[in-house]
C-alpha cells in the first residue's frame, strides 16, 4: 500500500484543502475497495504540533502523527495557506527541510493554491514550472524569482512536483491525481460524485488583472499610467518607448523584469480586463466593447481576448451578465 501524507502547517492556513483532499482520497479508496480491491492509499494527515487550530480556534485539526515519524511517503499535498506568506515560512522550518529531504528521497508534491509559497522556500521548484492563486502572482514573483510562475495554468505537473492555481480549483488538482494514481475510472466517479468538472486546464477565466506596480522601476510606472489611461486608443509599443526615451529592446527588458509581462502583452491584459468589466456590467454589444478598448478588428479581438481568459467574448458574456443568466431561468421555468 502508497502512503499519502497531508500536511497540516503551523499557523495560518486552509481547512477546506486539507478536509477537501482528505474526503477525496477517502472516496477513492472507497471505490477502490468495492471493486474488490485493497485501498490504494494510507492517507495520513501530518504536522509537528498535536492540533493545529483555524478560524480563531473555531475549528481545530488534530493530525494523524508528526512529520518526524514518517520516515517514507509516496505523495505528499500541501494545503493552501493564507496571505501572511513569510510568517507561515518562518514558523514551518521543520516542515520545509522535511519535504525536500522526501522529494529526494523519491516521494512525489502536490502543492494547493498559495501551498505554492512553503513548496517554493524549499528550493525544489527553483527553474521548474508553478501555478498559484491569480492574486498572489506578484508576492510570489518577488520571494522567488527563479520559479517559472504559470498563473494562467490551472495545474502544473513537472518532475513529480504538483502545483495548481487558486481556491477551489484545488478540487480539479485532486482529481488529476486520482487519475494519475487510480485511473479514469476512479476519477470519473470522484467528479460525479463531489460534482467537479473534468479536465479543467486554466484559471484564466476567473482571474482579475489589477496591474503590476510594486517594482522600482519609474519608467516602467509612467508607461503603465499611459496605457492604462488611454485604452480607447491604438497603442504603439515602439511609440511608447520613444516617448519615454527608452530603447524599443531596453524597454522590453524593464517592462518584462518589472512586470512579467512584455509591453504587448501588458497592454492587451489591460484592455481585456477593462472589456471584461463592461461586459459583465453594461448593456452594450461585444463590438461596442471592442472599440471602446481601442480594438477596430473583431477577429482580432476574439484571439486575444481568448487568449487571456480562455473563452470568447460571447461566452463570456453569457457566463457574467445577469440578463443572460434570468434569460435562461426564463427558458428553463
Amino acid at each position: 500500500m502508497k502512503h499519502l501524507t497531508i500536511i497540516v502547517p503551523q499557523g495560518e492556513n486552509n481547512l477546506s484543502s486539507i478536509v477537501g483532499a482528505y474526503k477525496l482520497f477517502t472516496r477513492a479508496n472507497q471505490y477502490r475497495k468495492k471493486a474488490g480491491k485493497k485501498d490504494l492509499f494510507k492517507i495520513e494527515l501530518a504536522g509537528v504540533s498535536k492540533k493545529v487550530d483555524f478560524y480563531e480556534g473555531l475549528f481545530t485539526a488534530k493530525p494523524h502523527t508528526n512529520i518526524s515519524a514518517l520516515a517514507k511517503t509516496d505523495l505528499i499535498i500541501i494545503p493552501s495557506l493564507n496571505h501572511n506568506y513569510q510568517t507561515v515560512i518562518k514558523g514551518n522550518k521543520i516542515v520545509i527541510d522535511w519535504l525536500s529531504k522526501q522529494y529526494k528521497a523519491g516521494s512525489e508534491i502536490a502543492s494547493i493554491c498559495t501551498g505554492a509559497f512553503l513548496l517554493a522556500s524549499t528550493g525544489l521548484l527553483d527553474g521548474k514550472s508553478c501555478s498559484t492563486h491569480w492574486s498572489a502572482v506578484e508576492d510570489f514573483r518577488t520571494l522567488f524569482p527563479k520559479v517559472n510562475l504559470q498563473p494562467d495554468k490551472l495545474i502544473t505537473d513537472e518532475n513529480g512536483i504538483y502545483t495548481n492555481g487558486g481556491a477551489y480549483s484545488f478540487l480539479n488538482l485532486m482529481l488529476y491525481l486520482i487519475e494519475k494514481y487510480y485511473d479514469r475510472e476512479t476519477a470519473i466517479f470522484c467528479s460525479k460524485t463531489f460534482q467537479i468538472e473534468m479536465d479543467r486546464t486554466t484559471q484564466s477565466t476567473f482571474m482579475i488583472f489589477s496591474g503590476q506596480k510594486t517594482h522600482d522601476d519609474d519608467t516602467v510606472k509612467k508607461a503603465q499610467t499611459y496605457i492604462e489611461k488611454n485604452l480607447h486608443e491604438k497603442i504603439s509599443i515602439e511609440d511608447l518607448s520613444s516617448k519615454l526615451s527608452v530603447g524599443r529592446r531596453n524597454f522590453d527588458r524593464r517592462f518584462i523584469k518589472a512586470t512579467g509581462n512584455t509591453p504587448l502583452e501588458y497592454l492587451q491584459r489591460v484592455k481585456i480586463e477593462s472589456a471584461k468589466k463592461a461586459l459583465e456590467t453594461s448593456r452594450k454589444t461585444i463590438n461596442e466593447v471592442m472599440y471602446d478598448v481601442g480594438y477596430s478588428d473583431i477577429k482580432a479581438f476574439r484571439e486575444v481576448f481568448r487568449k487571456i481568459t480562455g473563452i470568447s467574448p460571447i461566452e463570456y458574456k453569457e457566463k457574467y451578465t445577469k440578463n443572460a443568466v434570468i434569460r435562461k431561468k426564463k427558458v428553463t421555468d
